[in-house]
């Protein structure tokens, strides 16, 4: 299995906050992989540390096999990585459609576009022309996925993209992340609702202190045993 993402052995810092200990954590091609651990033990660092925007002073990153000296947020992009960041950051000042155009910026061919974008997301068809900060939490979210599909990644590292949605909605996003996967786009899911972990993905990783402490089939653990790595 091609390897489209891999951290080996990374150390990462915020100024002189050391926030992730000689991680080893690796994405195949077309697979499924939640990123679990409680609150603090440094998840979205690995998103982070990927885009550049933590410091990387120990290890390495590689994406589709190309080595990441020094990371930078247009790399991870140019190399078929999308991310769904936390919070959404729908930027204000643009429409729904603008916000998806956003997302092509990179210029990388493949089958989503904004008609295919609308197929997946009517409701965004619907709001195309609204300003895409007056959507709903869950709307905004939905566009949040759309427009990191609209760079034909090979890749989506999706941050908590359940925080702070209704359970209806987390229902919709995770029939979402299935049919985007079952198209062979391969997602990293960084979650705390192992509900959604278990429809999803295949594998995961626990995190503990900045570093992955366990790893396994999602299928043979139970929600209990999936449970006690988030548990404070």
């Amino acid at each position: 299995m091609k390897s489209l993402l891999e951290l080996e052995q990374v150390d990462a810092f915020y100024g002189a906050a050391h926030i992730l200990h000689k991680l080893d954590l690796r994405v195949g091609e077309g697979e499924r992989v939640a990123l679990i651990g409680r609150n603090g033990v440094g998840k979205t660092t690995v998103v982070n540390t990927v885009l550049g925007l933590a410091s990387m002073r120990g290890g390495s990153v590689r994406i589709a096999g190309k080595p990441l000296p020094r990371p930078r947020t247009y790399m991870a992009a140019q190399e078929g990585v999308a991310v769904v960041p936390q919070g959404r950051r729908i930027v204000a000042n643009l429409t729904v459609e603008e916000n998806l155009q956003l997302g092509a910026a990179n210029g990388r061919k493949g089958p989503w576009n904004i008609p295919a974008i609308y197929q997946l997301f009517p409701i965004l068809q619907e709001r195309a022309h609204t300003p895409g900060t007056a959507l709903s939490g869950g709307q905004q979210q939905m566009l949040a996925v759309g427009r990191a599909l609209m760079a034909n990644p090979s890749l989506i590292l999706l941050d908590e993209p359940t925080e702070g949605l209704a359970p209806v909605v987390v229902d919709q996003l995770a029939e979402i992340f299935n049919s985007v996967a079952d198209r062979g786009t391969a997602l990293l899911l960084i979650e705390q609702n192992m509900t959604l972990v278990a429809r999803v993905a295949h594998r995961y990783c626990a995190m503990a202190k900045g570093s992955v402490v366990a790893e396994g089939r999602v299928h043979e653990e139970g929600l209990d045993a999936l449970h006690r790595h988030v548990m404070v």
